[in-house]
């Protein structure tokens, strides 16, 4: 099975040909299943993310061309919009909505070849800081299960703590990226105000609400932050 050490690594690994998109995605469909009981994805875009590695890898053997992010297997909050998926702020008040349009961020994630594998639990409409309050149940720390993961972005920490996937954005408001990338153990970016757009995103408090990423490391914090940023 797949195991994550950056970005980079999975790209040389891409390039000598010694795995593919599909096996990894494939891979990490494997373990959300076997970790479903933390509870940290909604939804989990199973067919689609394998037709999209397929599809990678079909490119990448017919032309070699591939964005900076290709292949990076990445997860999104439930308050991040995505055409033609369910974004419901983890409240029953909007179960059942589907997008009707990409946020910013998640298609500039798109346009340098990342693949989306699902959205990721939080806390009712971002508002709370231990992902406990969400009509989809609370979030387990992977790291102590009887212990909370913090929020509201807890979904998106226990994501990449748990290998679930490479990376996976977030939203904090007052520290809904920062602190359950501490209570997780990884590293989470809320980037200056303004630098990730906004459009997309569902609102808490739209004068302090910014977009943020989690990774394992600075170095795969990085290239996914640098292609959701304003240009």
């Amino acid at each position: 099975m797949y195991r994550h050490e950056s970005i980079a690594q999975f790209h040389q690994e891409i390039e000598k040909g010694s795995i593919t998109c599909t096996q990894v995605v494939q891979d990490y469909l494997d373990r959300i299943a076997e970790k479903k009981h933390l509870n940290a994805f909604i939804d989990v875009y199973a067919a689609e993310a394998l037709e999209r590695a397929a599809a990678l890898d079909a490119r990448k053997n017919s032309d070699g061309t591939r964005g900076s992010l290709f292949g990076a297997v990445i997860a999104i909050k439930d308050v991040i919009c995505y055409k033609g998926h369910l974004v419901t702020a983890s409240s029953g008040i909007l179960k059942g909505f589907t997008s009707l349009y990409t946020s910013t961020a998640v298609q500039r994630l798109l346009d340098q070849d990342a693949i989306i594998i699902g959205s990721l639990n939080c806390d009712e409409f971002a508002m709370g800081s231990s992902n406990e309050n969400s009509v989809y149940g609370r979030v387990l720390n992977a790291a102590d299960e009887s212990r909370v993961p913090g929020g509201s972005s807890g979904g998106s920490a226990v994501a990449v703590q748990a290998e679930l996937c490479m990376a996976s954005l977030g939203s904090d408001t007052g520290g809904s990226v920062r602190q359950p990338a501490d209570y997780c153990g990884i590293i989470g970016l809320k980037p200056t105000y303004g630098r990730i757009s906004r459009y997309g995103l569902i609102a808490y408090a739209s004068s302090f609400d910014q977009i943020g990423i989690f990774a394992n490391s600075i170095a795969d914090t990085a290239p996914a932050g640098s292609h959701v940023r304003r240009g």
